[in-house]
Parts: structure tokens; C-alpha cells; sequence
């Protein structure tokens, strides 16, 4: 973990139980090379899902993510435009990008996600490591628990494959994508 920030707390020893993502303190982000020069950050402001955490049998955890397409910002509206066209997520024909778990393990406070991510009517699988990074109730009696995760995709493999070609050679999006994932999730009532 990063030591840019003040340390996270822990307020439990065992986070079992059922949680909703608490969009409003989460980010699901991802990064592109531009021009093959800079990086260009972008999120989905729009999205949910849900969380089984299991413990004491890690593979019984489950994760679901339902992610509205048109909900995409990188800072540029004729940027943000043409992702939601037919050139990349085709928003209207592809209103939702989605994630299942089919597999969980844990190692300590890491955790591997693996499951079906489905972009543009295309399912692939892929695995997103992540790190526990705390646990928490706050002011208004809700227990909270933290994630950070990240992972590479190409975004070919999902049919994202507009491009063009650069006169000094090279393109002008990379094939490569990295996902990042700060999840603060927040656990049923029970």
C-alpha cells in the first residue's frame, strides 16, 4: 500500500458476510497510452454490485458488477462521445459492461478474482488481484470494507478495436488497457 496516505484501519478480524459496492466511495478506473506518448485516465461514474465474502472457504466468495456503459468520463466530452459510439463501446446497442466471479482465492489480506467481464456483447475471462486494505464502521453504524485491485486487458480481445495510425509510426490508443478498482463495499443488514 502506498504511504501517500494515512494508514487504513482495520476494525475486524473476519469480514465474512454479504456487502453492496458503495459507488459513491468507489472507482472503477482505467488507464490508456495516448499517441504513445502519455497515459489518459478515465472511470465509469455509473455502476454496482455485490459481494459474498467468505473467509474460511475463500473459492464459496462470490463478486457481481454491473457497470453502465454511457457512464464513461476521461475529462473530454468529444473523447467521452466517441467511447460511447459504435468506434469502441457502442453504448446504445451495449448499455452494460458486467463482471461474475467464477473463482476466489485468498493469501492473507490478497485476494485473486477471477471471472467473466462481458464488454460490447463479448465475454472474457480474466483475474483481478486485490489487496484488503481495511475495514471500518463509520459515523452512520455502516461496516465498511476496502479494496484496491488492478489488471491488464487488451481491448481487442472484446472487439474495442478502432484505431489510427500515427504518422511517426505506431497507433493512437493502445491495444493494452489497465483496470483499476478502489472498491468500498458496505455490509447487508442482517
Amino acid at each position: 500500500m502506498s504511504s501517500d496516505f494515512d494508514p487504513s484501519t482495520t476494525v475486524i478480524d473476519d469480514i465474512a458476510g454479504d456487502y453492496t459496492i458503495d459507488a459513491s466511495h468507489s472507482r472503477l478506473g482505467f488507464v490508456a497510452r495516448h499517441a504513445m506518448v502519455t497515459k489518459v485516465r478515465g472511470h465509469f461514474g455509473d455502476f454496482g454490485g455485490t459481494a459474498h465474502i467468505d473467509t474460511a472457504n475463500p473459492s464459496a466468495s462470490t463478486v457481481t458488477l454491473t457497470i453502465k456503459t454511457a457512464s464513461v468520463s476521461t475529462g473530454s466530452p468529444d473523447r467521452d462521445g466517441h467511447l460511447v459510439s459504435a468506434d469502441f463501446f457502442d453504448a446504445e446497442n451495449n448499455p452494460e459492461i458486467t463482471f461474475a466471479s467464477t473463482n476466489v482465492s485468498r493469501d492473507g489480506s490478497d485476494w485473486t478474482i477471477a471471472g467473466d467481464l462481458t464488454i460490447k456483447g463479448t465475454t472474457k475471462p480474466v483475474t483481478i488481484e486485490f489487496e484488503e486494505t481495511g475495514s471500518a464502521r463509520d459515523p452512520f453504524g455502516n461496516l465498511r470494507v476496502g479494496f484496491e485491485g488492478s489488471t491488464t486487458l487488451n481491448r481487442k480481445d472484446f472487439d474495442l478495436t478502432w484505431n489510427a495510425a500515427l504518422e511517426t509510426g505506431g497507433v493512437l490508443v493502445s491495444d493494452k488497457i489497465k483496470l483499476e478498482l478502489d472498491i468500498s463495499a458496505i455490509q447487508n443488514a442482517g
